[in-house]
């Protein structure tokens, strides 16, 4: 069990721009309303020639306009290479998302599902999870972990790890806020039926909230609690 009340400082993290919209907009934007001190940690940095630079820039300044209309009071970024964090060894991902979260000490923390099918998220979400290790009172008291559109649902159940949400948030009020955030990033923004659309994202925010007697939820699995 946890409780959206006792959260002060939170960290979503996410391996790309525009995840930590996807998986907890709404969630970010009821929380800021809340006065909770909610961050964004995002892990990766596209890089030439996978990434043109003019892109790049593009993403970081859509970033930018999406924490700020959800109220994140900090974006941070650690730059090591999107789609390929893989290629880094997991001691130095560990290191530098670490120095990152040292510097926030956050409560509470929103990853990415390790079971999602892009390496980038399974990688954030080890990492992460390495860091949050209860070897002291200022460990975070509560982890839970994120879907991502077209990324959660799109590996090989069961024969990878099933997201079964544990946890609701109740985003009624906020699924709009949710949705002008995404549009911030037009170079993300697809067309429906494309999951990425407006119209999806939507459309999961409708189900999961009808899942628990609401009119739209963001959903998560509860990785751990402490009370």
């Amino acid at each position: 069990m946890t409780d959206l009340s006792r959260m002060r400082r939170v960290v979503v993290v996410a391996p790309h721009p525009d995840d930590e919209v996807l998986g907890c907009g709404g969630t970010i934007a009821r929380l800021a309303d809340e006065g909770v001190d909610v961050h964004v940690v995002i892990v990766t940095r596209g890089e030439p020639p996978a990434f043109d630079a003019a892109f790049v820039v593009q993403v970081r300044r859509e970033a930018a306009e999406a924490h700020r209309r959800l109220g994140v009071g900090q974006s941070h970024f650690v730059d090591l290479p999107a789609a390929r964090l893989d290629t880094v060894g997991q001691a130095e991902v560990n290191a530098r998302l670490a120095a990152v979260l040292d510097k926030i000490g956050p409560d509470t923390l929103f990853l990415p599902f390790f079971g999602d099918i892009h390496r980038d998220h399974q990688v954030a979400f080890t990492a992460a999870m390495v860091w949050a290790r209860p070897r002291n009172a200022q460990a975070p008291s509560t982890v839970l972990a994120y879907e991502t559109l077209s990324e959660t649902n799109w590996y090989a159940p069961p024969a990878t790890p099933a997201f079964i949400p544990t946890f609701y948030v109740d985003i009624s009020p906020y699924l709009d806020a949710k949705l002008e955030a995404f549009g911030c990033y037009e170079s993300q923004v697809k067309r429906f039926p494309d999951e990425r659309s407006p119209e999806a994202i939507r459309a999961l925010a409708q189900s999961r909230g009808a899942t628990v007697y609401r009119a739209a939820a963001e959903a998560f699995v509860h990785v751990r609690g402490v009370l």
